[in-house]
Parts: C-alpha cells; sequence; structure tokens
C-alpha cells in the first residue's frame, strides 16, 4: 500500500526459548551471541528469532533466516505477517526454528527482512571448543 510507513527494527535477540508471562510479559531464556560445538553436526530443537518493530503503519511480512556460511543458503527460515495500525504501536514477533542443524564450524549469517527488504543482518559463529573430561 502506498499509504505504509515501513517500521523500525527497534531490538532483535537470537535464544533458546521465549517464555509468555502470566502478567502477560515475555522472558527470554539463553541469549546466543555464539554457538560452541564440540562436535559436528550441532543440533538444536528450538531457537528463537525475537523481535520489535515500532515506527510505523501498515501491514508487513517478515522473513527470517539463518544462512549457511559458504553460499548463503538458508539452513532455516521463517516467515509471520504484522501489522502496525499506527505510529505509535509497536509488534513483538517471535520466529521459532525447529529442528536446526549446523553441518561445520563456521561464520553463519543471521538475516531480517521486512516485505523482502534487509533490515538486520548480523554473524552467528559456530566454534568449535574441547569437552572437558
Amino acid at each position: 500500500m502506498p499509504d505504509d510507513i515501513i517500521p523500525d527494527l527497534q531490538a532483535c535477540v537470537l535464544c533458546e526459548d521465549v517464555r509468555q508471562e502470566a502478567s502477560g510479559q515475555q522472558t527470554l531464556v539463553g541469549i546466543i551471541g555464539m554457538i560452541p560445538a564440540p562436535v559436528i553436526p550441532i543440533g538444536f530443537f528450538k531457537l528463537c528469532l525475537w523481535t520489535r518493530w515500532c515506527g510505523g503503519t501498515g501491514s508487513f511480512l517478515q522473513t527470517s533466516l539463518i544462512l549457511n556460511p559458504d553460499d548463503d543458503q538458508p539452513i532455516a527460515q521463517s516467515e509471520v505477517q504484522f501489522t502496525l495500525p499506527s505510529l505509535d504501536a509497536h509488534a513483538t514477533n517471535v520466529h521459532v526454528f525447529g529442528g536446526v542443524q549446523f553441518q561445520k564450524h563456521g561464520l553463519y549469517t543471521v538475516e531480517v527482512r521486512v516485505d523482502n527488504e534487509l533490515r538486520l543482518r548480523f554473524p552467528l559463529p559456530v566454534v568449535p571448543v574441547q569437552q572437558n573430561g
């Protein structure tokens, strides 16, 4: 729509889980900045990408991806529609990536797009670590 105003991405956090509290607030569990991987492949039953949008109006499609280090092909992808009825509104989205497998060590990338426009891209290192014992 011509009247749509593309929103600003106020915050984006990759984590292990997002819990809905009785108060209606959300709790982010296990915030991830990198993935220590003693063995490869390493898998996750669930990864969550928490995003918050503001400063826009209209209906939008958010696409979130985790990209392979070699060829930028997605190893995980999720989409969600959201609406901002006014400039003072906000939208909080939680993308759940189920059964994500990292096949090798390297620098993966997380991308967040709105209506196919790149809004954020950040590195997700999967690094070798030694197991204790």
